[in-house]
């Protein structure tokens, strides 16, 4: 049995959008559906492969594109070129999460009704943004994500659960902002759970950042198996 990788153009708010969906080739019956929310930079090879492990443990997994067909950045000066002005509308991010979503929904070998989205930085922003806006999914991990909600209402309560994978020493998400999180969550009653890692800051699962200089972005090889594993357990149970 073969993991395929197929390339998904589709439509959204300000499209079109091109992602990369990846399943199990010979599988017949509908799979439980995972979106993967890139990081800063956009849709990329890292979320490919992530998407690919997904197909691995038995899922149809689309690593999304939210910044449009062709816009990716690198690391510098210009690497929140397209990510800016959606934390700046986050009603339009909302829309476009929801374009992908329905993109996977409707894929051919996708269980409709089970589905859940994971996301990496500010991926991790658009799992929890997913959750407060009441997408149709079970469940959202965030991979050391950012936490400001958004200047929407969230729904009331949030249904989907809800997994935060967070490094301690992350300097986008100190201790404050964690702990407004979970009241935020526990506010509109959400079955959360916060993991927190030590020795670990942002990026931890991002194998580009083994080698960074810039003070706590950087790759931690336990936190990312550690938080993987707890992904792992965490969608056997939503999926239950």
């Amino acid at each position: 049995m073969a993991i395929v990788r197929e390339t998904l153009v589709y439509q959204g708010p300000g499209g079109p959008f091109e992602g990369v969906i990846a399943y199990e080739d010979e599988v017949t019956t509908l799979r439980p559906g995972v979106l993967v929310l890139p990081n800063i930079l956009g849709q990329k090879e890292a979320d490919n492969v992530h998407a690919e492990k997904l197909a691995k443990l038995g899922y149809v997994a689309l690593a999304a594109d939210v910044f449009g067909q062709g816009k990716r950045t690198q690391h510098g000066p210009d690497a929140g070129l397209y990510m800016n002005p959606l934390n700046a509308d986050r009603g339009l991010l909302r829309d476009r999460l929801a374009a992908s979503l329905d993109a996977l929904k409707g894929f051919d070998r996708v269980d409709p009704a089970k589905l859940a989205a994971i996301g990496f930085c500010f991926g991790g922003r658009c799992a929890l943004d997913m959750a407060r806006a009441g997408l149709p999914i079970l469940g959202a991990v965030s991979f050391h994500g950012v936490y400001e909600r958004p200047d929407y209402p969230n729904v009331s309560p949030i249904t989907a659960k809800l997994l935060v994978c967070h490094g301690w020493e992350d300097p986008i998400a100190p201790p404050e902002k964690t702990v407004a999180l979970a009241q935020e969550l526990t506010e509109s009653g959400a079955d959360w759970q916060i993991h927190a890692y030590g020795h670990a800051g942002h990026a931890f699962t991002d194998l580009d950042r083994k080698d960074s200089t810039v003070a706590g972005v950087v790759y931690e090889p336990k936190a990312d198996r550690r938080s993987w594993q707890a992904m792992t357990n965490f969608l056997e149970e939503v999926f239950a």
